[in-house]
């Protein structure tokens, strides 16, 4: 069984992960042995329903990876159906304020901590029948601030109890500050918000997550992000495409 993202953090560590925008089952189980902390299957923009999904989360179960799913919205419904097909940690998009954080926490929380629905049947096979008495404290809730109205209210979402990392989604954060949505901006006002979000983990000790990639994974580091996505397929598979079919022309010269 993977080690929790819980885990990983309460011992100190960076978690580095992978992304996943296809379906291929291949491409998951290479992600889950190529060394990321976790692999994240992407419902929200990537090319996954609920019948990928579980696909997906099988290929994951036999490596090492802790797999995380981020949803379509912060709907219990969904959240449920990719806890109980054995997702470890949910993200959440366009968490805005405490209300919505609220609503993340239920629905990733067994009663009495949420309401989440009692019926596991992919994750209790997987992780064994403890799986229900230890779901709270293994299931990281990770809502996402990717807009400047979340960034302003950092401290009330951070506030609600039960949310393990806040997941920052930089383009939609650019968007939202009028800048082109990208990774990375220089100066404030990206700086900086990246900056308070980072400062209101540290005083409700919650992890501070974010979207980069490979370049930027020292930087991010080093401003104090311990969730740190820097792999994905799609992006990879292109790249790694277009450089052959460049090298293999050129050859032809």
């Amino acid at each position: 069984m993977p080690a929790s993202l819980p885990e990983v953090w309460r011992e100190g560590g960076t978690a580095l992960g992978a992304w996943l925008f296809l379906r291929d089952p291949l491409l998951a189980e290479a992600a889950g042995t190529a060394g990321y902390d976790y692999v994240c299957i992407d419902m929200q923009h990537g090319f996954t329903d609920l019948d990928h999904m579980a696909t997906l989360l099988h290929a994951l179960a036999r490596t090492p990876a802790v797999p995380v799913v981020r949803v379509t919205w912060n709907e219990p419904g969904l959240i449920g159906r990719a806890l109980d097909a054995g997702a470890l940690g949910i993200i959440i998009p366009l968490v805005n304020s405490p209300e919505d954080a609220r609503r993340a926490v239920e629905a990733c929380r067994y009663a009495p901590a949420g309401s989440r629905s009692y019926g596991s049947l992919g994750a209790s096979t997987r992780y064994g029948p403890d799986y229900a008495r230890t779901a709270n404290e293994r299931v990281a809730c990770i809502p996402m601030i990717e807009t400047r109205a979340a960034v302003e209210r950092i401290d009330e979402i951070l506030a609600v109890p039960g949310i393990d990392a806040v997941y920052v989604g930089p383009s939609d954060l650019s968007l939202t500050y009028g800048l082109p949505p990208a990774a990375d901006h220089e100066g404030d006002p990206f700086q900086a918000a990246l900056a308070s979000v980072v400062e209101a983990c540290g005083r409700h000790d919650v992890v501070p997550g974010v979207h980069a990639n490979a370049a930027l994974a020292g930087a991010r580091h080093a401003a104090g992000f311990r969730m740190i996505t820097v792999g994905y397929d799609a992006t990879s598979a292109i790249q790694a495409m277009r450089s052959d079919a460049k090298s293999a022309r050129a050859a032809l010269i």
